[in-house]
């Protein structure tokens, strides 16, 4: 069942010192096994030494005094200062500067960062790269069909129409990110296979896919966000254009690592952090002109113009409390892109942690009308 909302920097600072003192927690669900094969915690702060929390105990509601995460979710960070919600968060907040998946496997690898804000795409390759990762949050978008992210970018002067007219074209493509799924799933429904296009492997960051667009590196690219609406204004009048691609491209994801659930202390703080991260997607959703002054134009550096634009295509946020949807259609992009990249198949289930499925929504369900 899913719970609709009303109306729903980018560089990591390496060397986050590791706090040294460990905070002890008795209670039920710990145990020494390690269940995922990961040692010890990552992060800083809190901790219960080597005295774990199983998988499948239930999560702890009090987050011990000195827990700290390490978070990295911008958008949000800006929504809970702007909503004045920042100074109640139960733990100490450590905010990193980063976003995207690459990113946010980087800072995991590197130990500094407990908890990141992706797509749906990063936590299949981190698992695949060998990373013991489970999602603790899920949104997604309502009416996502109207509302998508992504719409497919021509460059001027190249006849795309419909998804049939890709075949023969070159495709900006970035394996291990949402964008890269996106072609291969807009590959699938348009009943191409890779070999029927040339795939130009680009990072899918900054202004790379319109400028490659706007230099006829290639005819096709995903681009998403204010960047559509750049594009068409600028090389709108040389025959630059879009087109919608008709598949569901809205979920939005808070993901951590296995071996940070398994401590007590970091498990009741992330608990407490999807509480409050629901409730800042609501804010944004009820406050929309706060979120453009206070976040598009003066954090983002956009113009009213943008922000008022990105508010009305990104329509209202749907926070379900139910997974099952979700982990359904996660299964099939993993098939996809297992069979695509030559990749070993995943359960997509197991990236999941279903202990966390109803507290986002519960913790908005008394506030939306």
């Amino acid at each position: 069942m899913s719970t609709p909302v009303p109306r729903a920097r980018r560089t990591l600072r390496a060397g986050l010192a590791l706090l040294t003192g460990l905070v002890l927690l008795t209670g039920c669900g710990l145990s020494k096994a390690d269940s995922n094969g990961s040692e010890g915690t990552n992060g800083s702060g809190g901790g219960a030494g080597d005295r774990k929390l199983a998988l499948n105990a239930p999560l702890p509601t009090t987050v011990p005094k000195g827990t700290t995460l390490t978070i990295g979710d911008p958008a949000t960070q800006k929504a809970l200062e702007l909503s004045g919600q920042i100074d109640k968060l139960p733990f100490k907040a450590k905010w990193a500067n980063l976003s995207g998946g690459p990113q946010t496997t980087e800072a995991f690898r590197a130990g500094a960062l407990d908890i990141g804000s992706v797509a749906d795409i990063p936590p299949i390759h981190a698992t695949w790269t060998g990373l013991h990762v489970r999602i603790v949050a899920a949104k997604f978008r309502v009416d996502p069909l109207n509302h998508p992210i992504y719409q497919l970018g021509i460059a001027p002067g190249v006849k795309v129409r419909s998804l049939a007219d890709l075949r023969g074209k070159r495709i900006a493509y970035s394996p291990g990110q949402a964008q890269g799924a996106l072609v291969l799933r807009v590959l699938q429904k348009a009943g191409l296979k890779k070999s029927d296009v040339t795939l130009v492997e680009l990072p899918s960051t900054g202004d790379v896919y319109p400028n490659a667009l706007a230099g006829r590196q290639v005819d096709v690219a995903p681009i998403g966000g204010v960047a559509i609406k750049r594009y068409l204004g600028k090389y709108g009048k040389d025959g630059g254009s879009t087109i919608p691609h008709g598949l569901r491209d809205d979920p939005s994801h808070l993901y951590t690592q296995v071996a940070t659930l398994e401590d007590p202390a970091k498990a009741a703080a992330i608990r407490a952090y999807v509480q409050y991260w629901a409730r800042a997607q609501l804010w944004i959703d009820r406050h929309p002109q706060e979120w453009i002054d206070g976040y598009y134009v003066k954090d983002q550096g956009l113009t009213e113009e943008d922000g008022r634009w990105l508010v009305k295509v990104s329509g209202h946020p749907d926070i379900p409390a139910d997974w099952s949807d979700a982990i359904a259609r996660q299964q099939q992009t993993v098939d996809l892109l297992a069979r695509e990249t030559d990749k070993p198949k995943l359960t997509a289930a197991d990236l999941f942690d279903r202990r966390f499925a109803p507290v986002a929504a519960d913790a908005i369900r008394n506030e939306a009308p």
